[in-house]
């Protein structure tokens, strides 16, 4: 179970990295440009479409993690798509896809399906190409889907958990918020979808940001000498998800990056960091975070507003999560670099 459990949660981090990443590196810049230049329109609507994708890259990159075969990959695709609910049709008969559906749902799905074509292995023989993909809609597919309302509800109860918090005084309410949004980004759950259902906005959606600034920044310090530059700089531009195998593996390794969140999540209750439900959960990736607080800051792009986010969304996360990962790594030895190695080869 272990060993699944590991390969599942790899696939699913290398399918939200892939397909959260164009949009994360593109988005913000096109926003800036798209009025000067329209026909780069097009170019930003495509990588949101590709974020939009990311229940099929996760069925695909699981089957690819757990060595199936090409048809069977491709069916897990299939499969996850139909359990995330991604897909929804108007009342008009058009299929939309409404963004990245549930993702936690779409991992079940597609971890049902994988075991489900070992169930069935080898024995269609010649007849696999006609009916795995079929089968793959008709069992795991469907089980997703009809489990969909239920994780739906589940997830329902953080935000109504988030709902109860905002009522606290500001310093408490964002160090706490901080700090579940923290952990949400290392979790199958999505922080966008949980800030939008709840429609959490202001000193709340800052706190929330810096939640995840906190776990971005201090998973690419800590994995640095584990991994490489490049994969570093995935947790700061594209999310911390990639994290996951070894966050539910060893929780421990995410003591530095919750303890800065703490921290970060008060701060924005005593300089007034604000967002809106649709930048909550962002964090640095595309810049939203930061530049929302810009926007809702009184003045707009004054100095003063300029070093406070660059103090809370860039320096301070670095000093700090430098700061508790020597502590819990030197001193305390609960954590060491071996514990964010990632394998994405």
């Amino acid at each position: 179970m272990k060993d699944f459990f590991s390969k599942l949660l790899t696939g699913m981090s290398i399918g939200i990295v892939v397909a959260l990443i164009p949009n994360a590196l593109l988005g913000e810049i096109l926003k800036l440009i798209i009025p000067h230049f329209p026909p780069l329109q097009h170019l930003f609507d495509i990588t949101f479409f590709v974020m939009s994708l990311l229940p099929v890259l996760i069925g695909v990159m699981v089957g690819v993690t757990f060595k199936l075969s090409p048809i069977q990959t491709a069916s897990v695709g299939i499969a996850a798509m139909v359990g995330s609910g991604a897909v929804q049709k108007t009342a008009d008969g058009l299929f939309v896809l409404d963004g990245i559906g549930i993702v936690i749902n779409t991992g079940i799905t597609a971890g049902l399906a994988v075991l489900f074509f070992q169930l069935i292995g080898d024995r269609l023989k010649a007849y696999s190409i006609l009916l795995l993909p079929t089968l793959g809609i008709l069992v795991p597919g469907m089980i997703g889907y009809m489990i969909l309302p239920l994780i739906k509800n589940s997830t329902g109860i953080i935000g109504t958990v988030i709902s109860y918090v905002t009522t606290l005084q500001p310093i408490l309410m964002g160090a706490i918020i901080a700090v579940i949004f923290c952990l949400i980004i290392l979790s199958p759950v999505s922080t966008v979808g949980v800030a939008t259902v709840i429609m959490l906005s202001g000193i709340g959606s800052g706190a929330a940001n810096l939640g995840v600034v906190a776990a971005g920044v201090g998973f690419a310090i800590a994995s640095y000498k584990a991994n490489n530059l490049g994969t570093a700089l995935a947790h700061v531009l594209g999310s911390p998800k990639i994290q996951m195998k070894n966050f539910f593996l060893k929780p421990t390794i995410a003591i530095p990056m919750v303890a800065t969140s703490a921290i970060l999540g008060a701060l924005a209750g005593v300089l007034n960091i604000q967002g809106t439900p649709y930048s909550a959960g962002f964090g640095l990736s595309g810049l939203v975070g930061p530049l929302n607080y810009i926007t809702f800051a009184e003045g707009g792009w004054t100095l003063g507003n300029i070093g406070i986010m660059l103090s809370t969304f860039f320096i301070l996360p670095t000093i700090l999560n430098l700061v508790f990962i020597y502590i819990f790594s030197k001193r305390l030895k609960l954590i060491k670099a071996a514990d964010y190695k990632l394998d994405f080869e």
